[in-house]
């Protein structure tokens, strides 16, 4: 009876705790414990894990490390879960960056690149062809991304702010794509998404997205303004992530375009050529943005 109690007690109590304390010694970047790499929901989220599967897989063979993609809920999500270390990279918007570093002590590594260029720009769109000015959104209905969308949010609305425009009733879509969905069926007035520069004359903003969808997006849904620029989307790491894995992914990093599938998924991803060195000061003007919009900017309506 009493070697039977004490098994009991062995498989009850000890044996779940034993496990616990082998896996939590596995090495992170091991299949058993693999890196968490968020990628940030500005799109589809079916695209981004696609793509996101093809960067994960260049990772193991580039670096040795395993790592397990996910895109989670909202933007604010990776911050937390960056906080929490739940997530230990991602690749993250301007001002979720903002938050988690200033929050939890997280660290831009990487900014991302296109055509030479690493900032990217807020811009108003709509359908609507009697709105030909900001001026004209007095009153409107009008979808946001997301309230911690740089692009889909805090730039228009300091350019709002900036231009004592009083918008209507406001909606928070959750993802550029569907603002510009919304914006083309005539749901809302006008919308907030992200611009990049055209390509060979053929436009790359946020429109961009839907066009399998709607062929005549970009002669439906017209460019009323852009907003001013602001540093490109940066990889994130958490506070303490190991230096010599760090090291590994930043060179798996830049080297993913290097490769036509590569260049294509990258492209796919967030629209970007490539990745460069940064650091946090690389973000000081849109952390002043944030600051002066965080106090000045009133919440819209849900």
């Amino acid at each position: 009876m009493r070697r039977s109690a004490l098994l009991k007690f062995f498989l009850v109590v000890l044996f779940p705790f034993l496990l616990i304390t082998c896996t939590s010694q596995k090495e992170l970047g091991s299949r058993e414990k693999p890196i968490q790499f968020a990628l940030v929901p500005g799109q589809d989220s079916a695209v981004l894990m696609e793509n996101g599967k093809l960067l994960e897989k260049w990772i193991l063979e580039k670096s040795g490390l395993h790592v397990r993609m996910q895109v989670p809920v909202s933007y604010v999500a990776v911050v937390e879960a960056i906080g929490s270390q739940r997530v230990d990279v991602a690749i993250l918007n301007t001002f979720g960056y903002v938050l988690a570093h200033d929050k939890y002590g997280a660290q831009a590594k990487l900014i991302g690149v296109n055509r030479g260029i690493s900032e990217y720009w807020g811009q108003i769109i709509t359908a609507d062809p009697g709105i030909k000015s900001v001026n004209d959104l007095q009153g409107k209905k009008f979808a946001y991304v997301d309230p911690a969308s740089t692009s889909g949010y805090i730039l228009p609305a300091k350019l709002f702010k900036d231009q004592n425009i009083k918008l209507g009733d406001t909606v928070f879509a959750g993802k550029h794509d569907s603002v510009v969905m919304m914006v083309y069926q005539g749901r809302v007035d006008a919308g907030a998404t992200y611009h990049t520069p055209s390509e060979d004359g053929i436009p790359q903003d946020a429109r961009r997205l839907v066009k399998s969808q709607f062929p005549d997006v970009y002669e439906k849904v017209r460019i009323v303004q852009k907003t001013e620029s602001i540093p490109s989307d940066p990889v994130v790491f958490r506070k303490d992530f190991p230096a010599d894995l760090s090291a590994r992914l930043i060179a798996a990093l830049k080297s993913f375009p290097s490769t036509p599938e590569g260049a294509k998924a990258l492209k796919n991803l967030y629209h970007l050529e490539g990745f460069k060195d940064c650091s946090d000061k690389d973000y000081e003007k849109a952390r002043k943005i944030l600051l002066e919009m965080s106090q000045q900017v009133q919440e819209p309506a849900k």
